[in-house]
C-alpha cells in the first residue's frame, strides 16, 4: 500500500512539471545544463566562431535518475569564424523529454565580430529558428479518470524563434548578455471535440554568462564561471561553478544552482582540442529528492583547427 502511494506521489510531481512545462505555471522553459560553458552557442548567439575553430559539442544529460518521466535532455552545437574572423555562424540543436512530451529546438545562429585590439574581442549575434512541441497528455495514467484536464493533445506544434546576443571576450575573461527566446508562442491543444484551448506558452528568456581563468602556479589554473538566468513571472537563478585546472590535462570541480541543486564536475583533454567531461548534480530542495538519485551530464567537444589559427590554443578554456 505504501509503495502504491509513492507512484501516485511520484506521477503528481512529474504531471505538475508537465504543467510548467507547457505554461500553466511559469517556469524556465529552455533546458538546463550544468556544463553550460562548453555549449555556449545555445546560450548565445554571439559566441559563434568566437574560438578561431570549426567547434563540435555535444551534451547527454539525464536528469532525476530512476525518477518516473523524468527529463532527457540531447544537445549539439557547432560553430566556425567566416570571412577572416570578422563572421561567425552556428548551428545548435536541442532535444527535451519530459513524460509525455518532447520539444526539440532547431536555431541558427550569426555573430558579427569586432576586434578592438589583439586581446580584446567584441561579437554582436542573432539567432534564429523554430521549437517543435509534441505532447500526448490523454494516455497519462491520472489519480481521476478521465481527468478532462489531460485529455487533450499537443501534436507537432512548430513555433518561431528570435534571439539576440552580446559577447566581449579577453584572453583572460569574457562576459555575454543575451535573449535567446524572445518569441512568446501560445501552445494549442484539441480536446477532440472540436474545441481548442490555450495556455499562457512560452516566456521570455534573459541570460547572463562570465568566466576568467587565473594561474594559481605553473600547474595550477582556476577557472570561475557564473550564469544569471531571468525568465519573465519566475525567480532570477545563477549558476556559480569553479573548475581547477592540473597541467592543462585534468580539471575537476563544485557547482551550486541557486535554489536547486549542488554538484561537481569533471574534464578530460585528450588532446588540446578533445575534452570529455562529466558532471553530477543533485536537488536538495525539491520533493524529488526522495525519490531519485541525482542527474548526470557527459559531454564531448572538439575544436578542428585551421592550420593559421593553431598556434593560438594551449588549449582554449572558453
Amino acid at each position: 500500500m505504501e509503495t502504491h502511494k509513492y507512484k501516485v506521489f511520484i506521477k503528481l510531481i512529474v504531471l505538475v512539471n508537465i504543467l510548467i512545462l507547457t505554461g500553466t505555471c511559469y517556469a524556465q522553459q529552455i533546458p538546463m545544463f550544468t556544463n553550460y560553458m562548453f555549449i555556449m552557442l545555445s546560450i548565445n548567439p554571439a559566441y559563434a566562431g568566437t574560438r578561431d575553430a570549426l567547434t563540435i559539442a555535444l551534451i547527454h544529460r539525464k536528469q532525476w535518475v530512476d525518477f518516473d518521466g523524468a527529463p532527457t535532455t540531447q544537445t549539439i552545437t557547432l560553430h566556425s569564424p567566416f570571412m577572416n574572423n570578422k563572421v561567425g555562424v552556428g548551428l545548435s540543436v536541442i532535444n527535451d523529454v519530459i513524460g509525455p512530451i518532447k520539444q526539440t529546438s532547431i536555431n541558427g545562429d550569426y555573430a558579427y565580430r569586432l576586434k578592438i585590439n589583439r586581446k580584446v574581442n567584441i561579437s554582436l549575434g542573432l539567432k534564429s529558428g523554430v521549437n517543435i512541441i509534441q505532447a500526448d497528455l490523454s494516455n497519462l495514467s491520472t489519480v481521476q479518470t478521465n481527468d478532462p484536464a489531460f485529455a487533450s493533445d499537443i501534436q507537432s506544434r512548430i513555433m518561431p524563434n528570435f534571439g539576440v546576443g552580446v559577447y566581449y571576450n579577453t584572453d583572460r575573461w569574457y562576459l555575454g548578455m543575451s535573449a535567446p527566446k524572445l518569441f512568446e508562442n501560445n501552445f494549442e491543444a484539441d480536446n477532440g471535440k472540436g474545441s481548442v484551448s490555450r495556455t499562457k506558452g512560452e516566456e521570455r528568456h534573459y541570460f547572463a554568462i562570465a568566466g576568467a581563468v587565473f594561474d594559481l602556479s605553473k600547474m595550477w589554473k582556476i577557472r570561475p564561471t557564473t550564469f544569471i538566468k531571468l525568465v519573465e513571472s519566475a525567480p532570477i537563478t545563477a549558476d556559480l561553478t569553479t573548475f581547477f585546472v592540473y597541467r592543462e590535462q585534468i580539471e575537476f570541480g563544485g557547482m551550486f544552482r541557486s535554489g536547486d541543486a549542488v554538484g561537481f564536475l569533471l574534464g578530460i583533454y585528450f588532446t588540446p582540442q578533445l575534452r570529455f567531461g562529466y558532471s553530477y548534480d543533485w536537488s536538495y530542495v525539491n520533493n524529488t529528492v526522495r525519490f531519485n538519485k541525482g542527474s548526470h551530464e557527459v559531454m564531448l567537444s572538439y575544436d578542428l583547427i585551421y592550420k593559421d589559427k593553431a598556434k593560438v590554443f594551449s588549449p582554449r578554456y572558453f
